[in-house]
């Protein structure tokens, strides 16, 4: 099982790679270099998440639908060779943009549209793959070791770009963005190689029950305390993850950052997150989740405040300091509020509230970043200072954090705690992976 559970990595990893480039890289060239609209950068790169619904229908089709007996590899390679298409041709869509706004946005909506929709086939055909043959005692390990495999290659990814990128060329970028998406590709097949067993056509059936967003939105909202719940996710998760369009683009414009610079951001604030997991491992059974969980949520609003006070004071010192402080606390609020998460997971229904989980993972992400990039348009456009718009968005992230705070001690989980199920530190690791 270690080769198979190596192999699924491997395929976690070629996909994570081809959304680093765009979320660490492009989208700093197109607002920065290029002054293309924070507002449509982020619906660009938002793409992924705009079509997260469709995951339930392509899981539901791969079920009933398996090409020469494999029910998933074929929707993991075809999901991958659109994100690697999508990667490749980014930055010449970019450009495009810049060129001929008209042409280069049917042309961004393909490349970005393609990008997002191969995100979504391939996730979902792998993730499921990893859950059939890992069985339900070994799910947990797989999916964690995806994990580990994926978060190092983010890192990994980024220092890599920095270093393609330097210095900073059109013709450099488009180079590193090719031998990225060549790199993801050629793991991906490696990862693919002999993975699957085939199927019997006769034996073909449904191995999870696919829920409806309209039954998932029930779970949430006939439930008071659920509802109050993804309330406290949506603005505690549009407020961590809609800064990634916009933290590379602020490096530049407040410090004259490279693209070099920039990219590097990425990996640091990997590694945090990283460290606060493992954290938050040594903590599990120690402190309360709640007590753990504010400590990340204050912990990434502490973040905002210092990078908005960096742009202030035009300190690189405390700029870094910043980002160490959101990574840390992303880190540590991610794992405890998948452990509340589970709190608030009726038995029985353990699919349709973790589907409903993962819907508002997506839409907080959407969410967020179309915010941060409509509120920094518009705030540039007002005061004629780009550097405002950035910290503006930055400060609102921190109240939105603030709110959740608030939210969260008035959330009583004790009235499901009979029936939940609590996970094992593995299986939390594997829902962030998810």
């Amino acid at each position: 099982m270690l080769r198979k559970r190596l192999q699924l990595g491997l395929i976690h990893v070629a996909v994570a790679m081809t959304l680093v480039p765009i979320n660490s890289t492009l989208n700093r060239v197109m607002i920065k270099e290029l002054a293309i609209s924070a507002t449509l950068v982020a619906l660009l790169a938002s793409l992924p998440y705009l079509f997260s619904p469709i995951q339930v229908a392509i899981g539901s089709y791969s079920d009933r639908h398996p090409v020469f007996g494999l029910r998933r590899t074929p929707y993991i390679l075809v999901g991958l060779i659109l994100c690697v298409v999508g990667v490749v041709v980014s930055p010449q869509v970019a450009f495009l943009i810049s060129d001929n706004f008209g042409l280069g946005i049917l042309a961004g909506i393909g490349a970005f549209g393609a990008w997002g929709m191969g995100y979504n086939l391939s996730s979902v055909s792998y993730l499921s793959l990893a859950s059939e043959l890992s069985g339900e005692d070994g799910r947990g390990k797989t999916i964690a070791t995806m994990w580990f495999m994926m978060i190092v290659s983010i890192i990994g990814t980024a220092i890599g770009i920095s270093r393609m990128v330097d210095p900073y060329t059109p013709e450099a970028m488009m180079r590193a963005f090719g031998i990225v998406g060549a790199s993801a590709l050629i793991l991906g097949l490696l990862g693919l190689i002999r993975l699957e067993p085939r199927t019997k056509a006769d034996s073909v059936q449904s191995h999870a029950e696919a829920y409806t967003i309209k039954q998932m939105m029930s779970a949430i909202l006939d439930n008071p305390i659920a509802k109050l719940f993804f309330i406290y996710l949506l603005l505690l998760l549009a407020a961590l993850l809609g800064q990634d369009v916009l933290l590379e683009p602020f490096a530049a414009e407040a410090f004259g950052m490279t693209v070099t610079e920039t990219t590097r951001i990425t990996s640091l604030w990997g590694t945090f997150v990283l460290v606060a997991i493992i954290i938050a491992g040594a903590l599990e059974g120690r402190l309360h989740k709640r007590i753990v969980a504010q400590a990340g949520n204050l912990g990434a609003l502490a973040g905002f405040v210092v990078i908005v006070l960096s742009g202030f004071f035009h300190s690189l010192g405390i700029f870094y300091t910043g980002v160490t402080l959101l990574g840390i606390g992303t880190g540590l609020s991610t794992v405890a509020n998948l452990s509340l998460m589970f709190d608030l997971t009726v038995a029985g229904n353990v699919g349709l509230y973790i589907g409903a989980w993962g819907f508002s993972n997506a839409m907080s992400r959407l969410t967020g970043s179309l915010l941060g990039g409509m509120v920094r348009d518009g705030v540039t456009q007002a005061t004629g200072q780009a550097l405002s718009g950035y910290m503006v968005v930055f400060g609102i992230e921190a109240l939105m954090l603030a709110a959740a705070a608030m939210i969260l001690a008035r959330i009583d989980v004790s009235a499901f705690r009979q029936k939940a199920i609590e996970p094992s530190f593995a299986e939390k690791i594997a829902l962030v992976a998810e």
